[in-house]
This record gives C-alpha cells, structure tokens and sequence, in this order.
C-alpha cells in the first residue's frame, strides 16, 4: 500500500511493524478468524488508528503476500539470468526460496493458507507472480535436460516436485536449530538432481560454483535482511 501524503518514515516503521503483527495473528488466528479489533488489541490502537496505518484488513493480506512473492520473483529472475550452468542457478534459486521461508515463517505460512481471500486485480497480480515463478523453474529445468545434465523430464512434473520438496518446509522448519538454508538447499538438491539423472561429478561441480558464486556475489542468493522493500508491493 502506498504511503499516505505527509507521512514521514516514524509512519512507516509503525506500519511495517503492524504488518508483522498481522502475520502472526493471521498464521496462528488464519486471516478470515482474525478480525480488525484483534489486530487493533494486539498493536494497541483503535479500529481508527489502524485503518489510518493499513486502510484495510485486506491491504494488510496484500502487503503479506507481497513481502514473500516480490523480493523471491525478483531474484529468480536475476538468478536466471546468470551466465552459469543451470544446475548452480537451480541450486541458488533453491536456496533464496528457503531463506525467504527460514525469514518469514509466518509470512509464509498466510501465503500458503489464505491467499484466496484475496480478490480481483490483487489475486490475479499474485497468481501471475506465482506463475512466472513457477515458469523460470521450468525453464532452468527443462535447459538442464536440453544440455545432457538431466535425463529427459516432462518439464510440469518436474517443476511441481521441484516446488513440493520446498514449500512444504515451513511447516515443520525451526530457525536457529540444526538445519539453515544452505544445508537444505544442498540435500533437497541432490536428492532432486540424483532423481532426475545428474552424475555425482555433476553435484560436487555444482556446489563447487554455487559457493564460489556466494562468495563472490554475496547478494545471492537472497540477503535476509533486504528481502522486503514496500514500493515492490504489486509491481
């Protein structure tokens, strides 16, 4: 949601600090069971106050979704776009989708529960966002079987295990315990490369460069504490 006129970054911090609220509210409450008086409760202002910071419940479901999808298409895309085996590129894409997961637990959690409380434009933003993400999957994977590194996959099969391996994980992950993003990233992918046909020479080459690409590009494949900017929101 936009920043009302005359608004300085004290209105900012505030509402971006609502915004986590509601996530926690709306992952332990879901969004529907969650209502604007148990929000307003939990940050300690009115029903009028609140609606000042958010304009509305739903724009609250709008920021959530879009502080999970927003950053992660982003740096799909520049992923992609590297001149680099797409073996590595699907390693370091593994690894910014489960660091934004390990970040935003809650977050995920509404993303993955209550997006179809959302309506109109809003959905279909998110729906197309959710496509083109799922569309530069397939397409690392189906350049990974084009250049011998895969045997032959039917690119849709492949993209939903490829997806379902990962997105499942925020149900039982616990940040800070024995496991962290580049650890399961690392497992996840070999048990997916093995699955579809990479050799072992193929894995210890593609973790070689993915962290030779980490220590070059620190950026990548995902900083958790730049992983939100709300002007992405809907873009």
């Amino acid at each position: 949601m936009p920043r009302p006129p005359g608004h300085g970054p004290d209105f900012e911090v505030r509402r971006q600090k609502i915004i986590d609220t509601a996530a926690e509210l709306f992952a332990r409450q879901g969004y529907a069971a969650t209502s604007v008086n148990d929000l307003g409760r939990a940050v300690g202002l009115a029903k009028g106050a609140l609606y000042y910071y958010i304009g509305s419940k739903e724009n609250l479901l709008i920021e959530i979704q879009g502080r999970v999808m927003s950053p992660l298409l982003s740096r799909a895309r520049q992923i992609a776009e590297l001149d680099v085996d797409p073996l590595v590129r699907l390693r370091l894409l593994s690894e910014s989708l489960l660091t934004i997961i390990f970040h935003r637990l809650d977050h995920i959690w509404v993303y993955e529960h209550d997006y179809r409380s959302l309506t109109g434009p809003e959905l279909q933003t998110l729906l197309g966002q959710r496509s083109d993400f799922e569309h530069l999957i397939t397409g690392l994977l189906i350049d990974a079987a084009e250049r011998g590194s895969f045997r032959v996959v039917e690119p849709r099969l492949a993209t939903l295990q490829f997806l379902n391996l990962h997105n499942h994980t925020y149900q039982w992950v616990r940040p800070g315990g024995r496991w962290d993003p580049p650890y399961l990233a690392r497992e996840y992918c070999a048990t997916l490369f093995r699955g579809f046909g990479a050799t072992e020479d193929a894995l210890k080459d593609t973790e070689a460069k993915a962290a030779q690409f980490t220590r070059d590009r620190p950026e990548l494949p995902l900083d958790p504490e730049a992983v939100w900017e709300p002007a992405a929101v809907g873009s």
